[in-house]
């Protein structure tokens, strides 16, 4: 198999939750462009009228979904409208997340079940529902989990969202022992510190970014198109012996960098 041939996605069928901006819209452009056409959802269909058109232009299919990750209804429903509309899923993106930054004495119940909901429990019934209906009947399937360095680290003000992607990358071992005879890989993409629309207002704080820069090994935060090429590799074929893994791409700062001492003179 050549090297282009393993990347190579033209004729499969991706769905890609929680599209309507940031990562989940750019991961679902990179699979585009690889040759997949898209399923891709939102709680609001208005907000995936553009995407689907520039997405269209590529000369991909691009089915637009309603979906609310919160609930299986939505769930179920959405799956349901999939496959009345399409005849295969052969990858899953569990994309769709949020997160309330707060000291932990400050978190509220409803806080703690807005994330965890969203981002474990929506992340299980929609890789049920897609593995029952799609993959297990045809003995195939991609399903990434999108995770985050606190699957691995802890971050004060963060802890609902990181016992919900320490979830992740738990449920995600799970899945793949269970799932594998069924010729379905799954694993956890874990971003680092990348700028989106839920933490642009910490980049806005010069100071931060530096504090951050700092502890990074590769000296700069993640730019969108650093996860391209890892996306890319655990849903295609180059990745058809890779389960059960957490593939990290954070520059490094989970490896517990500080800032370098400076050189002996």
């Amino acid at each position: 198999m050549s090297h282009n041939a393993a990347i190579d996605l033209t004729g499969q069928t991706a769905f890609v939750s929680g599209t309507s901006r940031g990562l989940g819209e750019r991961f679902a452009m990179t699979l585009a462009q690889a040759g997949a056409d898209l399923i891709v959802s939102s709680r609001t269909l208005a907000s995936l009228k553009d995407f689907t058109a520039r997405v269209q232009d590529l000369g991909r299919q691009c089915l637009p979904l309603e979906l609310d990750v919160r609930s299986k209804e939505s769930i179920d429903a959405a799956v349901a409208q999939a496959k009345a509309a399409v005849n295969k899923v052969d990858i899953l993106v569990n994309n769709a997340g949020c997160n309330v930054r707060k000291p932990a004495l400050e978190i509220t119940w409803e806080d703690w079940n807005t994330v965890v909901d969203t981002n474990l429990r929506g992340s299980f019934f929609l890789a049920t529902a897609v593995a029952r209906e799609f993959m297990v009947p045809a003995g195939y399937g991609r399903i990434i989990n999108i995770g985050s360095v606190t699957c691995v680290a802890g971050y004060a003000g963060l802890a609902p969202y990181g016992a919900s992607r320490g979830g992740i990358r738990q449920m995600t071992m799970s899945l793949a022992h269970d799932w594998g005879r069924f010729g379905i890989t799954v694993n956890v993409l874990a971003p680092g510190w990348f700028k989106t629309s839920q933490n642009r207002v910490m980049y806005e704080d010069a100071g931060w970014v530096e504090y951050l820069t700092e502890r990074i090994p590769l000296g700069r935060p993640g730019a969108m198109e650093d996860l391209e090429g890892p996306l890319l590799f655990l849903a295609s074929e180059g990745s058809r012996y890779v389960t059960g893994q957490l593939l990290l791409v954070d520059g490094g700062i989970s490896v517990g960098a500080t800032r370098a001492l400076p050189a002996k003179k």
